[in-house]
């Protein structure tokens, strides 16, 4: 079966949907607060959300790019904070430890009173060895896909 333009935008800006859905009832009914990363995630599938209600009604090869670099850069920042979680590189200092080696007590102090309540570098729920923000990149790079074929629809 062939999906036409419209059904492939319809699914990549109803992915974005479903993925920021997930993301707020993890948020208001799981009780996990998002941190600063987690945050920057979500502005992109918002983005991708509103490309996709306007390209059904005009221009849709010009908002379905817009949506495919939507989609790429939450992908992106996902895979940028998946790095961050597992310790193969430093996150935003304002939201990821950065040790304490040469550190005075002060400056400790202020660091721990200054430090978000969720940290960036800390996996809250993991599904299969894989965090929230892997999976976010996973799915995004699905719907990167989506968005693909449906500018390549004529």
């Amino acid at each position: 079966m062939q999906l036409s333009q419209k059904h492939l935008i319809l699914l990549a800006a109803g992915g974005s949907a479903a993925l920021m859905l997930g993301a707020l009832g993890f948020q208001h009914l799981g009780g996990m607060a998002p941190c600063k990363l987690c945050i920057w995630q979500r502005w992109p599938h918002v983005i991708a959300i509103a490309f996709g209600a306007a390209a059904l009604v005009a221009l849709p090869r010009l908002l379905c790019l817009g949506g495919l670099l939507a989609a790429l850069t939450t992908a992106g920042i996902g895979g940028y904070h998946t790095g961050v979680e597992r310790g193969w590189w430093q996150g935003p200092t304002s939201c990821s430890s950065s040790g304490t080696d040469g550190i005075s007590a002060d400056a400790l102090f202020e660091q721990i009173m200054a430090a978000p309540l969720v940290r960036c570098d800390q996996v809250p729920w993991e599904m299969l060895g894989l965090s929230m923000a892997s999976w976010n990149m996973l799915a995004s790079l699905g719907l990167a896909t989506l968005w693909l074929m449906a500018l390549r629809k004529r």
